[in-house]
């Protein structure tokens, strides 16, 4: 399972919902064997112009999964797939 999906968890400092996040993506990905990364929206304009009011935001693949919570089965799913 290794190598087919990657993990990227936007967060900021100081985020209560950001710390719970990163401890239920750090389970899955664990879990599958799914490399993770997180990224400061706040240190990259870019990012933080695009999704810093919904942090923390969950990328699959580059791809927006999901934002606020992390929804342990259906990430489970989309990186079975």
């Amino acid at each position: 399972m290794s190598g087919e999906h990657e993990v990227t968890l936007l967060v900021r400092r100081d985020c209560p919902a950001c710390d719970t996040a990163e401890t239920e993506i750090a389970e899955v990905c664990a879990e599958l064997g799914v490399p993770w990364r997180t990224s400061d929206v706040d240190g990259d304009p870019e990012l933080r112009a695009e999704f810093g009011d919904r942090v923390p935001v969950i990328l699959v693949d580059g791809v927006e999964h999901g934002f606020w919570k992390v929804e342990p089965q259906r990430l489970r799913a989309a990186l079975r797939a």
